[in-house]
Parts: structure tokens; C-alpha cells; sequence
């Protein structure tokens, strides 16, 4: 009993698989083929199915019933299935390449966005930049200013020990404290300035390296970057390729496990068959085994044509003739003994 669950176990798993591809298959075919005719989707999608299920069961077909099929039936048949196979491979191409299609949109806009995001960010480092310099060039007038009106100059003055006394001079004072007002004041403005400008340049940077850490784009993609640079080829041309081989094993996968499930399935389960004995009642054939010595040595002893006939003989004069006919000549006993098998000898198969 175990011995017989495992054989039939194997064409159910073979089926199985046959199954789960086919059908995989043809749910990319279908929908891929509903991209490539937008216009009309539903339709297609009807048009699509009911085309891949006739492509399984004319497989089937034909490996079931192949010597008893008409040629030119067999044959159209065969190249029928040959279309649908590419038309599927068709379809799987269509809707795979419309995913990477997605993807690499994703990607072209992401690729974009830093650009002009870095366009932002060279616009706000120059800015930067400038400003600390003018800045810096403020400091320097401020430290200036700030030097100069300490500076004194000498006048006379007898009151004081040799006649000279170090003093600043009123109008230079003013002048230096009115400058230097306004040097702090542009110094103000500057750093303000400059602090916005960094401020924004912050921001944008922020934005590009979330961009640059979008691991879902980056993810998606990132073996078939890392394959175009590997090989020098852009990513189009190695997807492509990449879904040409797909495509070529895929569907013709597919069809050749229904093949393969149909041949398991008659080799675990085969058909039973019949024929009709010298009594016109149907018999079935049992399948051939292998003989054993004692079997060996039984069919040595088996008898004689000239014993087959005489035994033939003898059942014709007990029933009364043969096939209606009650006259028993050596012609319709040569007859009935032609058509005897090695394996029944009082049987005919048809």
C-alpha cells in the first residue's frame, strides 16, 4: 500500500508544479499583454485566458491522442501551440518590463531631484561662501577702526614735562566711531545673511542624503547597477537580456510539465484495455509480466497450431458455429486461429 501512494504521489507533485507554473505564467501573460493593449485591458484579459487554458489542454491533447488525431489536425494543433507559447512569452515580457519600467521612473525622478538639489546646494555654498569672506573683510575693518582710535597724535603743550603731550584728535575720534558703527552694523547684517544661507544650504543637503538613503529605489535596483558597471553595459540592455532568458524558459517550462504530468500520470495510473474474445464479450487485457522459470517451462510445452485448431474446432461443433454462421470449414477455423493472441489464445483484440 505505501508502495503504491508513492506512485502515485509523484504525478500529483509533477502536476502540481505544472500547475503553479502554467499558472504563474499565464497571470503575467495575461496582464502583461493588458498593458501592452491599455486601450481595451478587460477584453484582453478575457482574450488572454481562455487562449492560455486551450494552450494546456491542446498539450494535453496531442500527447494523449496523438496516432489517433488527423495529421493536418495534429499539426495545426501543434504550431498553434508553438504561437500561444510566444504570445505568453510576449505577454510575461510586457508585464515585467512595465515593472521595471516603474522602477526606473523611480529612480529618473530621484536621479533629477538631486540634481537640482545640488544645484541648490552649489547656489547656497556660494553664498557661503561670499558672505564669510565679506565677514571676514568687516572683522578686518572692525580691528582697523578699532586701532585707529586708540592711535594719539603729539602737540605742544607747555604745561607738561618737555613740552609735548600725546593726545586723539576729536574729529578723527568721530569719524572712527561713526565708521565703526556702520562697520558693526554691516557685520550684523552679513552674519545674518550668511547664517540664512547656511541654514538653507543645510536643509537642502538633509534632502538629498534622504534621497541617497531610499533604500527601496536603491534596492531595487542596485544589482543591475552594480552589473552595468561590472560590464560596461547601460541597465536597459542587461534587463533585456535578463528578461529574454526568462521568457525562453518560462512558458515552454510550463508546457512541458502538463506534458510531463500527463506522462507520469499514465505511467502510475495506465488506461485499461480491452477486447473482444471468440464469445463477443469484452475482456480486459491484462498488462504483460515478466515469466518466471516455471512460466518459461510452461510455454515450451504450449501446444501446436495443428492442436490450437483442432481445439477451435471442437468449440465451433459445441456452440453451434461462429459469428451467425453455422457452417464449420477449415477456412473459418483458419479465421478464428489468426486472430487468437499469444497471451489469450480464444481472443481477439480490435
Amino acid at each position: 500500500m505505501l508502495k503504491n501512494i508513492k506512485k502515485g504521489m509523484f504525478p500529483f507533485l509533477v502536476g502540481f508544479s505544472a500547475l503553479s507554473v502554467s499558472g504563474s505564467a499565464a497571470f503575467y501573460s495575461v496582464f502583461g499583454l493588458s498593458k501592452l493593449f491599455a486601450g481595451a485591458s478587460f477584453e484582453v484579459i478575457i482574450m488572454a485566458g481562455s487562449l492560455e487554458v486551450a494552450k494546456l489542454v491542446t498539450a494535453s491533447l496531442l500527447y494523449q491522442y496523438w496516432d489517433e488525431i488527423n495529421k493536418v489536425l495534429k499539426y495545426y494543433l501543434s504550431v498553434a501551440v508553438v504561437i500561444l507559447i510566444l504570445i505568453t512569452s510576449m505577454g510575461i515580457y510586457g508585464f515585467l518590463s512595465s515593472a521595471y519600467q516603474d522602477t526606473f521612473n523611480q529612480l529618473t525622478y530621484v536621479d533629477n531631484e538631486k540634481k537640482f538639489l545640488q544645484q541648490k546646494v552649489d547656489f547656497y555654498q556660494q553664498d557661503v561662501t561670499r558672505y564669510e569672506k565679506e565677514l571676514q573683510q568687516t572683522l578686518d575693518n572692525i580691528t582697523s577702526l578699532s586701532e585707529a582710535r586708540s592711535v594719539s597724535i603729539q602737540v605742544k603743550d607747555t604745561s607738561v614735562a618737555g613740552g609735548i603731550r600725546n593726545t586723539i584728535s576729536t574729529v578723527d575720534l568721530r569719524a572712527a566711531q561713526d565708521r565703526l558703527r556702520i562697520e558693526e552694523d554691516k557685520r550684523k547684517d552679513v552674519n545674518l545673511k550668511r547664517d540664512i544661507a547656511v541654514d538653507s544650504l543645510r536643509r537642502y543637503q538633509g534632502k538629498i542624503l534622504e534621497l541617497d538613503n531610499n533604500a527601496e529605489v536603491a534596492g531595487e535596483l542596485g544589482p543591475l547597477k552594480y552589473l552595468s558597471n561590472l560590464t560596461g553595459y547601460p541597465m536597459d540592455k542587461i534587463i533585456n537580456i535578463l528578461l529574454l532568458v526568462i521568457i525562453f524558459v518560462f512558458d515552454p517550462l510550463a508546457v512541458a510539465l502538463v506534458v510531463a504530468a500527463n506522462f507520469a500520470w499514465f505511467q502510475a495510473f495506465p488506461r485499461k484495455k480491452y477486447k473482444v474474445n471468440l464469445y463477443q464479450e469484452e475482456v480486459e487485457v491484462k498488462p504483460s509480466t515478466i515469466y518466471t522459470e516455471e512460466d518459461k517451462k510452461y510455454k515450451k510445452h504450449k501446444k501446436s497450431p495443428e492442436e490450437k485448431k483442432k481445439i477451435i474446432k471442437k468449440l465451433l461443433e459445441d456452440r453451434g458455429g461462429w459469428n451467425g454462421n453455422t457452417d464449420i470449414t477449415q477456412e473459418r477455423i483458419d479465421e478464428a486461429y489468426n486472430q487468437l493472441t499469444d497471451d489469450d489464445e480464444y481472443t481477439k483484440t480490435y
